[in-house]
């Protein structure tokens, strides 16, 4: 990205300078993905993953082009989630009492929550509109001026010193602050709310290859932890219920969920809660602090966008575009044979929908590594997926950084890197830094 960073020698793996030595779930792969991104867009726009499909003696397959992804996830039919196949199954399961409900209830509520409240299309859209649009979606925005008094609490941490690490004194706790807020969690449980949240992104983290694969003894972790996070909820659930607030879970125990003509029981309203929280805490503070990195190496444009506040939204838009916080998942299957850039896809295959390369796409977006706070309809990038799964929380994401941006360009004039960064990154498929020091001139 930038031939100046010192992450790309500090890499277990070599960046790749042709096909053979692109793989981009290695050990060291983040410091190089977006070369290898050239590579596959040149050589292999569909990338065959040999025996890693979802089934014995399938393939995965790496999608890398815009108009391919943007293709697949608009069509469920079509492109079926892998997630919607597996709660399929584990729905017929339940029906014939293979399955023990109350054990299932107690160690997966998030899968039970799916079963019962959006196991399709449309019950997707009915549980985006209904139940949490009204807080994460389009009524996010009765929640900026929450979100400013946040932003400027954790501002006034440290404006006096010149100097900031940015990601555990901003980026990462405002949105915990933010989420925390919204679903009605005390503050003081924070540092228990982050560890519990590590826990949930744990597979794409420490997961192995494009499947995100844990060890047994990864997930027993994972497990245990979250029981902790389980209990949490279902005592904060009975307590909105006996009391409740102006927050989401007192919303989540009122409302009638039109779609199915009833309330939510405890336990889908538990998995409606480790959904928020999975999808409201890591993706934000890595769009935050890549932002960050931006207007240090992008010469004007924090001066730009801080003389014109009205830029501030192109920026975050080109901001998620060239630094995709998660930059890829596997997440769809094919429902029948594809053909994919003149490369046949035969049914039943795992595709790894690759965002990330898709929003440097050269044949959809005019000099992709430029910063174009002019460009047009930039909002079209795959940041948030597109179509019936698009995220439902890219509405207070945006809204974070807009806002966040707005209160940092008021209290400072300048700001560049400061001293002894690495920018190496953390393991797994999301783009997080695992530091970032910052210098900065309060404004006067």
């Amino acid at each position: 990205m930038t031939g100046k960073m010192p992450n790309h020698d500090l890499s277990e793996m070599k960046c790749p300078m042709n096909l053979e030595d692109v793989d981009l779930f290695a050990p060291g792969a983040q410091e190089h993905w977006y070369e290898a991104y050239d590579i596959l867009h040149r050589e292999s726009p569909v990338h065959r993953i040999p025996g890693e499909g979802f089934a014995p003696g399938t393939d995965g397959y790496i999608l890398t082009r815009h108009e391919d992804i943007e293709k697949v996830v608009k069509n469920w039919e079509r492109f079926p989630p892998l997630m919607s196949t597996g709660i399929e199954e584990l729905a017929e399961r339940l029906k014939r009492d293979e399955l023990d409900v109350e054990q299932l209830e107690q160690t997966n509520a998030m899968t039970m929550s799916i079963i019962s409240l959006r196991p399709n299309a449309p019950m997707w859209r009915s549980h985006r509109m209904e139940l949490t649009d009204p807080w994460v979606g389009p009524g996010a925005k009765r929640n900026e001026p929450m979100i400013r008094k946040l932003a400027n609490q954790l501002i006034d941490n440290w404006i006096d010193r010149g100097e900031v690490e940015f990601i555990d004194e901003f980026a990462r706790p405002l949105p915990q602050m933010v989420m925390a807020t919204i679903l009605g969690f005390p503050l003081e449980d924070l540092k228990q709310l982050e560890n519990w949240g590590k826990a949930q992104v744990m597979p794409f983290v420490y997961g192995k290859g494009h499947r995100n694969e844990m060890t047994p003894e990864q997930m027993e972790e994972q497990f245990k932890i979250l029981d902790g996070f389980n209990e949490y909820v279902r005592d904060q659930v009975k307590e909105k219920r006996k009391n409740p607030q102006e927050d989401m879970i007192s919303f989540l125990t009122q409302v009638t969920y039109q779609a199915l003509g009833r309330k939510l029981t405890d336990v889908e309203i538990n998995g409606v809660v480790y959904a928020m929280v999975i999808g409201g805490l890591e993706t934000t503070q890595y769009a935050i602090e890549e932002e960050a990195q931006l207007l240090c190496e992008r010469e004007g444009v924090f001066e730009e966008i801080r003389a014109d506040r009205r830029k501030v939204r192109a920026f975050t838009e080109e901001g998620m575009r060239l630094r995709s916080p998660t930059q890829g998942l596997s997440t769809r299957t094919t429902s029948q044979d594809e053909v994919f850039q003149g490369v046949k896809v035969p049914k039943g295959s795992l595709l790894h929908l690759r965002w990330a390369a898709a929003n440097v796409d050269e044949t959809e977006w005019e000099c992709p590594m430029d910063l174009r706070l002019d460009r047009r309809a930039s909002t079209r990038h795959l940041t948030f997926s597109a179509g019936p799964r698009v995220c439902p929380g890219a509405h207070l994401s945006r809204l974070e950084q807009v806002t966040a941006w707005n209160c940092l360009l008021d209290r400072i004039d300048r700001l560049e890197y400061g001293d002894e960064n690495q920018f190496l990154h953390q393991p797994g498929i999301m783009l997080g830094t695992l530091e970032l020091n910052l210098k900065f001139r309060k404004a006067s």
